[in-house]
């Protein structure tokens, strides 16, 4: 089944990739969708696929165990919803609609980049994307972009810091623009990038720049509300953030918890970034009871949820290329090992691809030809420096525990 088979079907969906568990499909999602499109889109996923549904780092939603015969019946059935869901270039923005804080308007501008990187049909390598800040209640600093658009207040109102490749603590300054100059900036740069070569990113435009020097990297930015949690919308309500368990949940369990917001209230769903799912509008009460079923059905409705800490990829027996089950993994130690700090704590990865959290972390697990492999202040590519046996995995966390503790106070 080829991509352009399905988007006859659903023009908008992206071409299936092959997992361990069948086919996945990958959608980006322009905008909110309203709730009944939402629990179809669940209910595609689990007539269609083996219903399991997941929401990415960077906030796009994968529908897994599809068949190269159910591909085109679930692009249809999703078709048919009132999703409005991106093709080409990836643009990243705000996932919270009504934001009182946001200083410019991110998925206006969202809307206009995509319309013209339509238009303008380049030929682009598939990983580009471009990320749009409008600087709301919810940032966007650990999303890696190849263009980066940041909302800064200035004296002459809301500015865009534009920067290359990276996330917001490693990608390069390269201007101050206004709003108005933002697309034929950002087309520009994209057709630097299409001019030298299909497979082109950001950093080789930054490189030639430069004349082969590296790049100067632009300074750390603080970062502001967590995707989990209440935030105020226009109006006086409150969007409500879910998080999903290590990035993923059944449809059934969606459906349910998309039920019960719908009937405390909320109208609309969106995922966002950091593996979570938005929804509003909610009163005060209505959010605190949906707060409380997503709690009882599994999802993680508090920033402070251990689960929070930890990154995990399918693994095993969902990848192929998976050598341990990350994710059963990962829950056995959510429950057992506290991670002090903040951020990702740690990686649980099927293999050394780390496709979960590619950067180092304090504690990773990796699965080897030799077992768990345990990588200290490292990713999952680097070299572990033991190994454990996954059916003795619970009897070795004690050790990993104290190791971890060490780590840290060292």
């Amino acid at each position: 089944m080829t991509g352009i088979q399905v988007r006859r079907a659903c023009p908008s969906l992206l071409a299936p990739m092959e997992t361990g568990d069948g086919l996945l499909v990958r959608l980006v999602l322009n905008e909110p969708m309203k709730l009944h499109a939402f629990i179809g889109l669940c209910e595609a996923a689990h007539e269609h696929g083996n219903g399991t549904i997941e929401v990415s780092a960077r906030g796009s939603v994968q529908v897994r165990g599809l068949t190269p015969l159910s591909v085109p019946r679930f692009a249809a059935a999703v078709g048919a919803l009132d999703i409005d869901i991106g093709d080409g270039v990836p643009v990243v923005a705000d996932p919270l609609p009504d934001d009182p804080a946001a200083l410019i308007d991110a998925n206006g501008l969202a809307a206009q980049l995509h319309g013209a990187i339509a238009q303008a049909g380049l030929t682009l390598a598939p990983k580009v994307s471009v990320l749009v800040d409008g600087g709301g209640c919810i940032d966007l600093d650990t999303l890696s972009a190849d263009i980066r658009l940041r909302a800064v207040p200035s004296g002459e109102g809301p500015r865009f810091q534009l920067a290359f490749a990276g996330d917001a603590a490693t990608a390069v300054p390269v201007a101050s623009i206004a709003r108005d100059e933002a697309v034929d900036e950002v087309m520009a740069l994209l057709r630097a990038i299409a001019a030298r070569g299909p497979e082109a990113r950001a950093i080789d435009v930054l490189q030639a720049r430069a004349g082969g020097q590296s790049p100067r990297a632009a300074p750390p930015q603080s970062s502001r509300a967590n995707t989990v949690g209440r935030h105020a919308l226009t109006g006086g309500a409150f969007a409500l953030g879910l998080g999903l368990a290590f990035g993923h949940a059944e449809a059934g369990a969606l459906i349910e918890l998309a039920r019960i917001a719908n009937a405390n209230g909320a109208l609309w769903a969106r995922p966002a970034p950091g593996r979570a799912l938005l929804f509003g509008p909610l009163g005060d009460a209505e959010a605190s009871a949906t707060r409380q079923a997503a709690e009882r059905l599994g999802f993680v409705a508090e920033p402070s949820d251990p689960r929070r800490r930890i990154a995990a990829c399918p693994g095993a027996p969902s990848c192929a290329h998976g050598l341990i089950a990350a994710r059963a993994l990962a829950a056995e130690i959510a429950g057992r090992l506290r991670l002090p700090g903040d951020g990702i704590g740690l990686h649980v990865s099927g293999c050394a691809k780390g496709c979960a959290h590619p950067k180092a972390t304090p504690l990773t697990i990796v699965g080897t030809e030799q077992g768990c492999g345990i990588v200290r202040n490292g990713s999952a590519r680097d070299k572990p420096s033991d190994y454990v046996d996954p059916a003795d995995f619970g009897a070795a966390l004690d050790r990993i525990a104290r190791k971890t503790r060490e780590a840290v106070h060292a």
